[in-house]
């Protein structure tokens, strides 16, 4: 999985895994989501990321992992 914020595009894209787009589908206005030929998502794309978080909060990206049963 990776997490890419490109400040050009205004962008934020979550890969989910390495497999090629073959779909897109704009689920919600600037918000996109990739699948594969099998229909599995693989990716997630935020466009407009300064309009929708604080630059402090752009620059500081918290990563949780919560374990089974917390």
């Amino acid at each position: 999985m990776k997490l890419k914020i490109d400040r050009q595009a205004d962008a934020l894209y979550l890969t989910l895994c390495d497999l090629p787009a073959s779909r897109s589908e704009e689920i919600f206005p600037g918000i996109i989501v990739d699948y594969d030929d099998e229909g599995k998502m693989i990716g997630i794309e935020m466009l407009y990321l300064s309009k929708r978080v604080s630059e402090e909060d752009i620059r500081r990206v918290l990563f949780e992992t919560v374990t089974e049963g917390a």
